[in-house]
């Protein structure tokens, strides 16, 4: 069973159509219980940093958050749900975000349009198995005031002003900045390559 995170906020009702769109079974996760049963998770998020962290610790969800990912349990971030995975956000300062990868986000240079919203290409890594069968450059929506930085773990970026990560993989760690649940048929792909995995 896929839990869906709920924290009182983020693109719910979006990623349960395309999780109904495509048969995979799942329920929304409130709390530690719920995270400890579930075979995947997805971590959706709109809005600010620091109301995402906030509501993860006041849920007690953090440190199940954490183990999961520890244990092995596929896990997907998507927009704020990526950012979250990074050490800290200009959005938020001194609030430390789940420090799973290494980086701070910051906010887009003032020179440029903010948010950063509508279609725009990837340039994805070929060995990367969530953007698999996707094609070279491919086209997804975006929408956010922030970016996360190029490390390690990142499988796709995308130029927008500056280069950024647009996807992240790491053994069972997987971020998307993209909605895919806003992304036609190449976004349905992409969750269904997560659900598949």
């Amino acid at each position: 069973m896929i839990a869906i995170i709920d924290y009182g906020a983020g693109n719910l009702r979006s990623v349960q159509n395309t999780l109904a769109e495509i048969g995979a079974a799942y329920r929304l996760a409130h709390t530690a219980e719920h995270l400890r049963a579930a075979s995947k998770i997805i971590l959706p998020g709109v809005g600010h940093f620091g109301q995402l962290i906030r509501s993860l610790d006041m849920m007690e969800l953090r440190q199940a958050i954490l183990r999961n990912i520890h244990d092995g349990v596929p896990f997907l971030g998507i927009c704020l749900g990526l950012q979250a995975l990074f050490e800290a956000s200009e959005e938020a300062p001194g609030l430390r975000g789940l420090g799973l990868l290494p980086g701070v986000v910051k906010r887009f240079p003032n020179n440029l349009r903010v948010p950063h919203m509508g279609w725009d290409e990837i340039t994805p890594r070929p060995d990367a198995s969530l953007l698999k069968d996707l094609g070279p450059k491919p086209y997804l929506y975006f929408a956010h005031s922030y970016f996360c930085p190029v490390v390690d773990a990142t499988a796709a970026t995308c130029l927008y002003g500056v280069t950024y990560t647009a996807a992240i993989e790491q053994r069972n760690l997987f971020g998307v900045q993209f909605h895919p649940e806003k992304s036609g048929p190449l976004g349905l792909r992409i969750v269904k390559n997560f659900v598949d995995l």
